[in-house]
């Protein structure tokens, strides 16, 4: 039996976005185990709500990430909403799955940029990037912000876009359609990425089910389920979606994923700008609190979350609880790294697209 020793891996690296840490069980360069910690940057937000009315708390629950703040705004207030018994008027369900569907091309972007760094291929990631900043620039012209939007609210939104500003943003991306396909043709074609990819971390279908994995680490092992297949928002009335499958539970089929939802999202956004009816943006609460128990699910860009509240007929909430797509992935995370190389558990940690500060509520 060969010597085994244990390699503290993160939760610094230079390779890692996230502060994850694993201690990894090596025989010579082969991971035999590995075991995740978390807890180095929980916040307790989920705690505040006790000292925040519930109508603010979409405040705090975006702050869970930066990057899906729109989705953990928008997944609060579906909760609250089912709470309450009220329905959100329809452009403003359309308002909040084209900002919705504008986070997960970002997200993916710059997931996509992360993982050519992790490779070495610097100008594959600038090219990301630089694509994502005309997202985040739509983002900036529609919300005001950049990181946080704070536009989602109990009731609907709080923000109009005009159809003519819709219009526009419909032609910016119409035209980083192209630029966006010869990006993803490097990932898909190029010898040196799929060399780091192909075969790499595989997990089977049934592995996927047994371990609960969700979002694409899911679909890439043939699993096909994506929430947004309830019909909730705008999603019943649009065509352009249809969950994103791939089968061969690669690093490789998880990279396929994300770049098909990409290419997907711009078409689903396109499509609801075509669709978007004119109406009210917001249900006016009075004298009304949330009482009782509700959960909301929502596909955010890294996979399925839930958001749980309950209320207790006061001001205050009673309790809120999320749980975050990163959450679930982690035990098919350490699935994979058994028994890859050392020289690839950063690419295979980067597969899940981790999110440490949404796991660390």
């Amino acid at each position: 039996m060969a010597k085994r020793t244990i390699i503290p891996f993160g939760p610094q690296h230079p390779v890692l976005p996230e502060p994850v840490h694993l201690d990894l069980v090596m025989e010579d360069e082969t991971v035999v185990e590995a075991i995740p910690s978390i807890g180095y940057i929980h916040r307790g937000l989920e705690k505040l709500v006790e000292k925040n009315e519930w109508p603010e708390m979409v405040y705090v629950i975006e702050r869970i990430c930066g990057i899906c703040s729109f989705g953990h705004g928008w997944g609060y207030c579906k909760s609250v909403e089912g709470n309450l018994g009220i329905e959100v008027p329809k452009r403003a369900e359309y308002l909040r799955t084209i900002w919705h569907e504008l986070s997960r091309c970002h997200s993916h972007l710059l997931w996509l940029g992360l993982l050519a760094d992790a490779f070495g291929f610097e100008s594959l990631f600038m090219h990301c990037w630089r694509i994502r900043e005309t997202i985040l620039d739509i983002f900036e012209d529609t919300t005001g912000g950049r990181v946080i939007f704070s536009v989602c609210k109990v009731g609907g939104v709080r923000k109009d876009i005009s159809n003519e500003k819709l219009a526009e943003i419909a032609k910016i991306l119409e035209g980083i359609k192209k630029e966006t396909a010869e990006i993803c043709d490097v990932f898909i074609e190029d010898g040196s990425v799929k060399s780091r990819l192909v075969g790499i971390g595989t997990l089977s279908y049934d592995e996927a089910v047994e371990l609960g994995a969700v979002g694409p680490m899911g679909r890439a092992s043939g699993v096909a389920q994506d929430i947004r297949t309830d019909g909730h928002g705008a999603y019943s009335e649009l065509e352009s979606f249809a969950p994103v499958v791939e089968t061969a539970g690669d690093s490789y089929a998880r990279c396929l994923v994300r770049i098909g939802e990409l290419k997907q999202s711009m078409e689903i956004i396109i499509e609801a700008i075509e669709k978007i009816p004119d109406g009210e943006l917001e249900v006016v609460i009075k004298g009304k609190n949330p009482e009782g128990n509700f959960v909301a699910r929502l596909e955010q860009p890294r996979g399925e979350a839930y958001y749980y509240s309950k209320g207790n007929g006061s001001k205050f909430l009673e309790r809120i609880r999320v749980r975050t797509p990163t959450n679930a992935n982690i035990p098919a995370l350490v699935k994979t790294l058994q028994g890859c190389d050392l020289a690839d558990v950063p690419i295979l940690i980067l597969t899940i697209d981790p999110c440490i500060s949404c796991t660390e509520r």
